[in-house]
C-alpha cells in the first residue's frame, strides 16, 4: 500500500486540491488503482452546516455525504465516485473516539491525542485505502503548516510514515514563491521557512511544489533544492494555468509522475493523455461564444458555486463554445431590476437557502420565461420558478415556499413530510443519489436519453402535490417524478426554447469528458438562442 499526503505552507488557498487532483489523475493514467482522501482538520462533523461564504461550496456525494468541495475536485479529475469516509475531519474524530471512551473501550486508560487521536486518524486513512483495494492513496491535509488544527493529523502522517516505511509513504509540500514587485525576483524565503516548520514536526517533504504565477526559474529550483533538502528534480513549478486541467500535464511535463513512479517504487502503463489533451484543445479554441448568468447570493465567493462553473467548463469544451459565466446578485435585480439580465443568453438559478436575495431569483425566472431565453434552475432555483409561474400564470400572488413564509396562503412548495419532526440540521436533509422515472417523448427523455436516472440530492422542500394539477393544467410539465410518482423531480415548458427545473442538483455528476445533460443542454441551447 502506497501513500501520498499533500501538505500546504506559507497561505490557504494555494491550489493543493488541484495538486492532489493532478497528482492522483497523474497516477491513474499509468493504470494504477488510485484514491484520494480529503483531511479538513475544523471541528464541524461535515461540512453541511457551513455557510459557503466560509468553506465554498457543500459537495454532495452518492451517498449523501456533505463534503469539502476538493472532493468535487477529486471525483472530476479521476472520473469516480468517492464515499462520505473520504473526508476526515476533527469533528468525526473526536466524535469516535469520545464514544469510545464512555463506552469504557480504553479500559481505564488517559485518552490523549497521542495516542488514541492519531491512531483513530490513521485506522480512518487505512480503512480507505483497504475498502478501495487503492494501489496509491493520496491525502490531502487542508490547511497550512502551523495550524494548531492541523498538528494531530500530521503527527499521525509523520507515525504513518515510520509504520509504513519510506518506501511505502511520500510527501508533497506546496509552497507560494511571490514575485516582489519592487525587484520581480521569485523570493524563496516563504517556502524555506514553511518546510522548515514541517521539519520541525518530524516531516521532510520528498517533493516542493511551487506555486507561482510564473514557471519558477533555475535558479530558484536549485535555492530551494538546497536549502530545503530536495533533489533538484523533485522541486515542481506550478505556474498559473489557463484551465485547473492543464495542470497534471503541466507536472507531467516536468517529470512528476516518473519522479513519484520512481521515488515509491512502482511500476504502471505508459500514460495515455490523448483524450484529456482533446479536451483542452477544444476548450482552448472555440468556434462561438455565449454569455450564461448565474444568478445567486454567494456569487462574491465563486467557490460557493463551482460545481455549475465546472460543469459548464465541461459544456464548453464538449460544444468547442467559449462559455462567458457572469455573476449576478440576486439582492441587485432586486435593487435595480432586471435591465441587468439584458445580454445574456443563458440563465442559471443554482440551488441555496433562506429568503435573502430569493425575489430577486424569482424576477430572473420570469424574465426567461418570458422572454424566451434559455433557464435552468436547480434546486432552489427549481422551486424559486415553481413559485413565479404559480404567482403570474396561475395568478396566486401570495404563493411561495413555506421555508420563506410559512403562512403564505398558496404554499406551492412546502415541506418533505420526512421533515417535519426533523430537529438536527446536520445530515438530515434528503441526501445523496435518488431514482428518478423519466417521462418517454418529453424534453428530459430527449436529453438523457433514458426513463431512470440516478442524481445527486440536497434538500428539505418539494413542489406540493395539491397543485400538480393546475400546474399542468397552464403548461408547466412535471417530466421527471420519484419511484413513488408523487416527488416532482424536473420541469419542462413546452414551446419555450428551454426552461426546465431540476429538484437534483446535475452539476455535482459532471466530469470533464461527460459533461451533465442538464448543462450541456443549456449551453446548447443558449448557442440557439444567440443566433437565431
Amino acid at each position: 500500500m502506497k501513500y501520498i499526503i499533500v501538505t500546504g505552507g506559507v497561505i490557504s488557498g494555494l491550489g493543493k486540491g488541484i495538486t492532489t487532483s493532478s497528482i492522483a489523475k497523474i497516477l491513474k493514467s499509468r493504470g494504477l488503482n488510485v484514491t484520494a482522501i480529503k483531511i479538513d482538520p475544523y471541528l464541524n462533523y461535515d461540512a453541511g452546516t457551513m455557510n459557503p461564504y466560509q468553506h465554498g461550496e457543500v459537495f454532495v456525494l452518492d451517498d449523501g455525504g456533505e463534503v469539502d468541495l476538493d472532493l468535487g475536485n477529486y471525483e472530476r479529475f479521476l472520473d469516480t465516485n468517492l464515499s462520505f469516509d473520504h473526508n476526515i475531519t476533527t469533528g468525526k474524530v473526536y466524535k469516535t473516539v469520545i464514544e469510545r471512551e464512555r463506552r469504557g473501550e480504553y479500559l481505564g486508560k488517559t485518552v490523549q491525542i497521542i495516542p488514541h487521536i492519531t491512531e483513530e486518524i490513521k485506522r480512518r486513512v487505512k480503512k480507505i485505502a483497504v475498502e478501495c483495494d487503492a494501489d496509491v492513496t493520496i491525502i490531502e491535509i487542508g490547511g497550512t503548516v502551523g495550524d494548531i488544527e492541523s498538528m494531530p493529523f500530521l503527527e499521525a502522517m509523520r507515525q504513518l510514515w515510520i509504520e509504513e516505511g519510506t518506501r511505502n509513504v511520500l510527501f508533497v509540500h506546496t509552497t507560494l514563491v511571490p514575485i516582489m514587485d519592487v525587484v520581480g525576483e521569485q523570493k524563496t524565503k516563504p517556502t524555506q521557512h514553511s518546510v522548515k516548520e514541517l521539519r520541525s514536526l518530524g516531516i521532510q517533504p520528498d517533493i516542493i511544489i511551487g506555486r507561482a504565477k510564473e514557471r519558477l526559474t533555475e535558479e530558484t529550483r536549485r535555492k530551494i533544492s538546497l536549502f530545503c533538502n530536495v533533489p533538484y528534480e523533485a522541486v515542481i513549478s506550478a505556474p498559473d494555468a489557463r484551465s485547473i486541467y492543464e495542470v497534471p500535464l503541466i507536472f507531467e511535463e516536468q517529470g512528476l509522475g516518473e519522479y513519484i513512479m520512481g521515488k515509491l517504487q512502482m511500476w504502471g502503463e505508459k500514460p495515455d493523455w490523448k483524450e484529456w489533451k482533446r479536451f483542452l484543445r477544444n476548450l482552448y479554441n472555440p468556434k462561438d461564444e455565449v454569455t450564461i448568468g448565474i444568478v445567486g447570493k454567494y456569487v462574491h465567493l465563486k467557490d460557493s458555486y463551482i460545481s455549475h462553473s465546472e460543469s459548464l467548463t465541461h459544456a464548453s469544451a464538449k460544444l468547442r463554445t467559449k462559455v462567458n459565466v457572469k455573476w449576478i446578485d440576486s439582492e441587485d435585480i432586486e435593487e435595480k431590476g432586471v435591465e441587468i439580465l439584458k445580454g445574456l443568453h443563458g440563465i442559471l438559478i443554482p440551488g441555496g437557502f433562506g429568503s435573502r436575495g430569493s425575489e430577486g431569483k424569482i424576477m430572473a425566472a420570469q424574465y426567461a420565461r418570458e422572454n424566451n431565453i434559455p433557464f435552468l434552475g436547480v434546486c432552489f432555483g427549481f422551486q424559486l420558478a415553481v413559485v413565479e409561474f404559480a404567482r403570474h400564470v396561475l395568478g396566486y400572488e401570495d404563493a411561495n415556499s413555506t421555508e420563506l413564509h410559512s403562512s403564505t396562503s398558496a404554499p406551492v412548495i412546502d415541506l418533505l413530510p420526512e421533515q417535519r419532526n426533523v430537529e438536527n440540521l446536520g445530515g438530515t436533509m434528503r441526501l445523496g443519489s435518488q431514482k428518478i422515472i423519466i417521462e418517454k417523448g418529453s424534453e428530459a427523455y430527449r436529453i438523457y436519453r433514458r426513463t431512470n436516472i440516478y442524481e445527486r440530492h440536497r434538500h428539505r422542500y418539494e413542489v406540493n402535490p395539491e397543485y400538480i394539477e393546475e400546474f399542468e393544467k397552464h403548461g408547466l410539465h412535471f417530466s421527471g417524478k420519484d419511484e413513488s410518482g408523487e416527488r416532482m423531480e424536473i420541469f419542462e415548458l413546452p414551446g419555450h426554447i428551454f426552461y426546465m427545473g431540476a429538484q437534483f442538483h446535475p452539476e455535482l455528476k459532471s466530469r470533464p469528458l461527460r459533461p451533465s445533460p442538464l448543462h450541456l443542454e443549456l449551453v446548447r441551447k443558449a448557442i440557439e438562442f444567440k443566433n437565431s
